[in-house]
């Protein structure tokens, strides 16, 4: 069980980098690359935007379980 979340950890902290390094900054980032450069003038924000902030919340709540399951796997083996 330490060796599967110690998995997922690690796979999912390489696509929270990924996932952030995605989002737009102030000069514009690499959503604009899958068609996040078009967007709405009401909506302030494009789908695309909004559906890599869902993505990367999904990915941090799967990372920050992980690292909760780790501590408690190995607080009891101590």
């Amino acid at each position: 069980m330490i060796i599967a979340s110690s998995i997922v950890l690690i796979v999912t902290s390489l696509l929270m980098v990924v996932l952030v390094l995605m989002h737009k900054g102030k000069g514009g980032g690499l959503s604009d690359m899958f068609g996040g450069g078009i967007s709405s003038s009401l909506g302030g924000s494009s789908v695309v935007e909004r559906n890599l902030d869902r993505l990367t919340i999904a990915v941090g709540v799967i990372w920050f379980a992980s690292i909760v399951a780790l501590g408690l796997l190995f607080k009891g083996d101590a």
